[in-house]
């Protein structure tokens, strides 16, 4: 995952927020069969962990790790050192 799927995830999860807050708060809507507080009250739950997922995976999102490996040959002329350095996580 990168940065940019968490940042989408931050505003889905606000939006849920906003509009479970709105459905259990400032509604007064007596139904049958259902509970609109409730629905409310789920999809404010559901936001709330949306955007504490998001934050998480934009904290990794921007952490970078790095590799260095070293291999060194015996060739005729001598020794042969060659270096490879793989980088993950960097965008």
């Amino acid at each position: 995952m990168n940065r940019n799927s968490g940042i989408g995830l931050t505003s889905f999860g606000a939006v849920l927020v906003i509009i479970g807050a709105i459905l259990r708060f400032a509604t007064t809507v007596t139904t049958s069969g259902f509970n609109i507080h409730k629905i409310g009250d789920i999809l404010l739950v559901v936001g709330i962990l949306l955007v504490a997922i998001s934050i998480f995976m934009i904290t990794m999102g921007s952490r970078s790790r790095s590799t260095t490996r070293t291999e060194v040959r015996e060739t005729p002329a001598g020794q042969q050192r060659t270096q490879q350095r793989d980088d993950w996580g960097t965008q």
